[in-house]
């Protein structure tokens, strides 16, 4: 809900409770959202009550409704406050958790006497905390890492407040009774939460750029793919005859031709690319194998 749309809820619900005679049982409020917490829970009572016996689609439904938006909205606030530190705007958390609102209107149940602030804060929460989860990671992370990310940070906290300055993975797992491993699976993903711009300086200290982010990337040496390749390959070389490890020898070491190769053992072009194919046949099955 924007901005915008909260003004028009507000515009319409003025309009509707001048227009609305059949709702004369309930109030014209006039700048419902500035009610007292007090006088907001009091009214809420009457306006659930009203609510349940009018038909929905109803200008007198959607006064009622809309009223109860705008009375309860200092839930909302509420509710956000506890995410003031995070680095959405606290206006599109407070949007988010208007929706929780409503969410919780439509499906309060005033017959069954419980408070409606009791029953709507989860689900407040519940929604500015989805937005969190599926909106805020930079990098999308399955959701069991996402919760454990948040459970991890409720446990430094707890931690910390036992007198651990920094925990240890051994002390988080135990803490939160999981395994060493899906701790650490936890802190991996937990870099996911945050990106960082390539074209961002490096603070090389006393005032100096160190560059930027981009320059310290390494990239993949192609040459180390090569000696993974000849270290495989070695012992597949070890088990080819004489002859064929010789050709091989001579086609790949001294990098001669076919021909070359041909005259210098006394076999024709053919009869040499023939066994270089089946040689080279056996080692490329070889690594296949292994991989």
């Amino acid at each position: 809900m924007t901005t915008a749309a909260a003004q028009d809820l507000r515009a319409t619900s003025r309009a509707e409770a001048q227009d609305a005679p059949s709702a004369g049982d309930l109030p014209s409020i006039e700048e419902a959202h500035r009610l007292a917490p007090k006088d907001a829970r009091r009214l809420s009572k009457l306006f659930f009550e009203r609510l349940g016996e009018l038909e929905e689609g109803t200008a007198d439904h959607q006064y009622a409704r809309n009223t109860l938006i705008e009375m309860n909205l200092s839930l909302v606030r509420y509710a956000a406050s506890r995410f003031r530190n995070s680095a959405q705007e606290m206006d599109d958390i407070v949007q988010v958790g208007t929706i929780g609102l409503i969410k919780a209107i439509d499906r309060f149940d005033v017959s069954l006497e419980n408070e409606f602030t009791t029953f709507a804060v989860p689900y407040i929460v519940g929604e500015i905390k989805r937005f969190f989860r599926d909106t805020t990671w930079s990098v999308h992370v399955p959701r069991r890492l996402q919760e454990l990310r948040v459970n991890m940070a409720r446990a430094r906290e707890e931690l910390a407040a036992a007198g651990r300055h920094e925990p240890s993975v051994a002390d988080l797992a135990a803490h939160l009774r999981l395994s060493e491993d899906e701790v650490i699976e936890g802190l991996v993903a937990g870099n996911g939460y945050h990106a960082d711009s390539l074209d961002r300086p490096v603070d090389a200290g006393g005032g100096r750029s160190g560059g930027l982010i981009a320059d310290l990337i390494g990239d993949e040496d192609p040459a180390l793919a090569l000696a993974e390749n000849l270290h495989a390959l070695k012992p597949l070389l070890a088990q080819l005859d004489d002859r064929d490890r010789h050709l091989i020898e001579l086609r790949f070491g001294a990098e001669k031709t076919q021909s070359e190769i041909g005259a210098e053992l006394g076999l024709s072009q053919m009869h040499v690319s023939r066994l270089l194919s089946r040689a080279c046949r056996t080692l490329r099955e070889g690594l296949l194998a292994e991989g």
